[in-house]
């Protein structure tokens, strides 16, 4: 057992304060690591003030970690003290389902155990998250950071990074290919670096004109203002993919008239409230497709970092301190991030 000092939120009311407790002592495959950096998901804020009605109290959030190795269980063959390493978003699976068993773990039949507001399946213990000084992760969970990466830039990779990544892969993002990613926030500004190293064709739609040049500098070969029908209408029946990660409802069917026959849109984005039903006849007619995807297995996870290693790919982030994270996620609230919160945990190691 070791002390670890963390933060956390005591109900849905309360901001979020100093609080410490001690991680399990190591099992035979577990992995403890100092973190480092852990990345501010928009989750992170609907788990505190629990919006989604499943949240269990007091929560430690924190799902977009680096660290590094500092003790290791007994049979534990993949990492040694002193490695570089990540979590993300899960810590444990059946590892027995269909989905397990094709290293797709975040679709577990039983459901996988998240990093935190989780249940571990011995124990029974409720998860804490990486807004804490040490993680205690059985190894098969724990990811390898690719040396030369900025270790706070990588963080965001372990939720944002898959959940653009994993889309992208699975519907073919590469040369020959037109691609549209719908938002630049945490995501979108992922999904544009990304498809562009894929070697997509990369349009970026946005409300905002003052995102242009941005968009250009992240990777984006075009830039289409979503609110303008004549833009949008220049690139009807055109794209073969569409990654949708806007956040609020919004309507589909403007996004879903831009696809080629069998084209597919696919959302990532948890908007609080369901989107507007698209037209049937939007798909029906071009045998198109509208999908949804949640992050990526530990494989694809692992695939997602080395990718972005040979590419020299991290998220464009503001660092903060632990004591800032009240005023980070109201500026969040405000879309006032560029791109992505990472928080610098040495001030609770010291």
């Amino acid at each position: 057992m070791n002390t670890t000092y963390a933060y956390a939120a005591k109900d849905a009311q309360s901001p979020l304060a100093p609080v410490q407790f001690e991680r399990r002592a190591l099992r035979d495959h577990d992995v403890q690591m100092e973190v480092l950096f852990c990345g501010v998901c928009h989750s992170d804020l609907h788990q505190v003030r629990d919006e989604w009605r499943n949240s269990i109290f007091p929560v430690v959030p924190g799902h977009e970690i680096v660290g590094k190795v500092t003790a290791v269980g007994p049979q534990v063959t993949r990492y040694k003290v002193g490695d570089r390493v990540g979590v993300g978003c899960m810590v444990d699976s059946c590892r027995t389902c269909p989905s397990c068993t094709e290293g797709l773990e975040q679709y577990c039949e039983t459901g996988f155990v998240a990093t935190y507001n989780g249940v571990d399946r011995e124990s029974g213990e409720i998860t804490l998250g990486g807004y804490s000084s040490t993680l205690v992760v059985d190894e098969s969970f724990v990811l390898r950071v690719p040396e030369g990466l900025d270790a706070a830039g990588v963080a965001p990779l372990l939720c944002a990074g898959i959940t653009t990544y994993s889309p992208l892969r699975q519907w073919g993002a590469g040369p020959g290919k037109k691609v549209g990613i719908a938002g630049l926030g945490g995501l979108g500004h992922m999904g544009v670096k990304l498809a562009r190293a894929m070697g997509a064709h990369v349009v970026l739609f946005t409300t905002s004109p003052s995102k242009i040049d941005d968009a250009k500098r992240l990777g984006a070969h075009e830039v289409v203002i979503s609110r303008n029908p004549d833009e949008m209408a220049a690139h009807a029946n055109s794209f073969d993919f569409i990654l949708n990660t806007v956040a609020a409802q919004h309507d589909l069917n403007p996004f879903l008239n831009l696809l080629r026959r069998d084209g597919t849109m696919t959302l990532v984005g948890a908007p609080e409230h369901d989107h507007p039903s698209p037209q049937v006849f939007n798909l029906i007619f071009k045998r198109r497709r509208l999908a949804g995807s949640l992050i990526g297995g530990i494989a694809e996870t692992q695939e997602m970092l080395d990718f972005c290693g040979k590419h020299g790919i991290t998220s464009d982030i503001e660092l903060i301190q632990i004591q800032e994270i009240n005023e980070a996620y109201e500026r969040m609230l405000k879309s006032d991030v560029k791109y992505r919160f990472v928080i610098d945990l040495a001030s609770l190691r010291q």
